[in-house]
């Protein structure tokens, strides 16, 4: 585990991201391949919780995305539920190929809403695009779900590596398009509300009167394959 000081954090911005489902979806894959651009076939489940920093340009800004990989195991549910807080943005990640994953969104999505201290951008995410013969769940299926749920949407391989960036991008986009927009809206920048921006640097969302009632912009469909 990595902390950084005030001098070592080069970024603008500091996002953390968290990948959320069941077990064996692939979140570890799908990070070590927009992290590392690496496949592990045979991996492991994770044990736990486990990050990696990527950096990112968007408008000219260089922002950090810390991203957690959290355990899909049950049990491990009661020890990775702290590290919810702080996050401004997650995947909430199911397998194509296996229903019940998908089955499951509905409980994830509860729980990263419960154990979050704030709106958090969200994309479901259809992964495992390249077994298409054993495809259990629809694109169609994958977009209702998020319509209903106000998340964007797509359909990932982390296997031949597609849309996996865009996934990443996608989240982190959001999230300082919100922060920009927030930016603007205040007349002087030094009054800005230390609640949603901690330190200068890690950002942290609260809640938006203009937001539907569950919290989340209304972005159901976006970017999908």
């Amino acid at each position: 585990m990595a902390f950084y000081t005030e001098e070592e954090q080069t970024e603008d911005y500091l996002f953390k991201i968290v990948l959320v489902g069941d077990s064996a979806v692939g979140k570890s894959n799908l990070l070590s391949r927009f992290a590392r651009d690496e496949f592990y076939p045979n991996s492991k489940s994770t044990i736990g919780v486990e990050f990696q920093t990527q950096k990112m340009n968007i408008s000219g800004k260089e922002i950090k995305a810390q991203i957690w990989d959290t355990a899909g195991q049950e049990r491990f549910r009661a020890v990775t539920s702290a590290y919810y807080r702080g996050a401004v943005g997650a995947l909430l990640v199911y397998d194509i190929s296996r229903r019940q994953t998908f089955e499951s969104i509905g409980r994830w999505l509860n729980e990263l809403q419960t154990h979050s201290d704030m709106n958090v951008v969200t994309i479901l995410v259809g992964n495992k695009s390249d077994l298409k013969d054993g495809r259990e769940v629809t694109t169609a299926e994958g977009k209702a779900l998020a319509e209903t749920q106000g998340l964007f949407f797509i359909e990932t391989s982390a296997l031949d590596s597609s849309n996996v960036a865009v996934a990443f991008q996608t989240v982190v986009g959001e999230i300082y398009n919100i922060l920009s927009r927030k930016v603007m809206q205040s007349q002087e920048p030094e009054q800005k509300d230390p609640g949603w921006m901690a330190d200068g640097k890690t950002v942290v969302l609260q809640a938006d009167e203009n937001q539907g009632e569950d919290g989340q912009s209304k972005k159901g469909g976006c970017c999908s394959s």
